[in-house]
């Protein structure tokens, strides 16, 4: 199945969130209006290429028939995230883990659990988390977190105006305090996919 081009492969995957949540296709105009187009026709010629590379269909002369032919390829596994100590940034791969009936978000990865420190969150050791891809968090949060110069790692995490804590929810565990500046939130837990139970 060919490619679909970033503008293609931006309206598709919007049709794909809105079709999910929805549960029936979008008007032309609101296409437009999430693409930031003035004009239809943009929005046709997507719609008639993505078609014809078989990813989408329609009855024509029929509004909202809209269904998505070809489902998320999976969300990308980008490593190992530590429930322990910190451990090493993940880094892109190209194993993807396919939820894509569970959860068809865009903005989405997941990451494998390594460790015991989140088991009273129910978190455990081979657990897949899903992460949504967000810079910030609220507080008491759980996030995939590196800390500069040491790592990555899955915590709730506080705030205050001196420091940033990233508390395991395993009591024998010691929160990790840092500089907020030292701390880059990469995450904030989506869902938690356990496998083989």
């Amino acid at each position: 199945m060919e490619n679909l081009t970033p503008a293609q492969k931006e309206l598709y995957d919007w049709l794909v969130e809105y079709i999910n949540v929805n549960k029936y296709s979008p008007s032309i105009r609101e296409m437009m209006k999430a693409m930031n187009l003035r004009s239809p026709a943009p929005v046709q010629s997507r719609l008639e290429r993505i078609k014809a590379k078989g990813y989408i269909d329609w009855i024509e002369g029929q509004a909202r028939t809209m269904k998505i032919l070809k489902p998320h390829d999976g969300l990308p596994i980008l490593g190992t995230i530590t429930a322990g100590g910190l451990v090493e940034p993940f880094t892109d791969d190209n194993e993807k883990l396919d939820v894509s009936a569970m959860f068809n978000q865009p903005n989405c990865f997941a990451l494998k659990v390594v460790g015991d420190s989140m088991i009273e969150d129910f978190i455990t050791e081979g657990d897949y988390v899903i992460m949504k891809s967000e810079k910030e968090a609220k507080e008491g949060e759980i996030v995939a977190a590196r800390v500069e110069g040491h790592g990555t790692t899955l915590k709730r995490i506080y705030f205050s105006p001196q420091e940033v804590v990233l508390k395991a929810s395993n009591p024998k565990y010691e929160p990790i305090r840092v500089r907020p500046e030292d701390v880059e939130i990469q995450g904030t837990l989506w869902a938690v996919c356990r496998l083989g139970y």
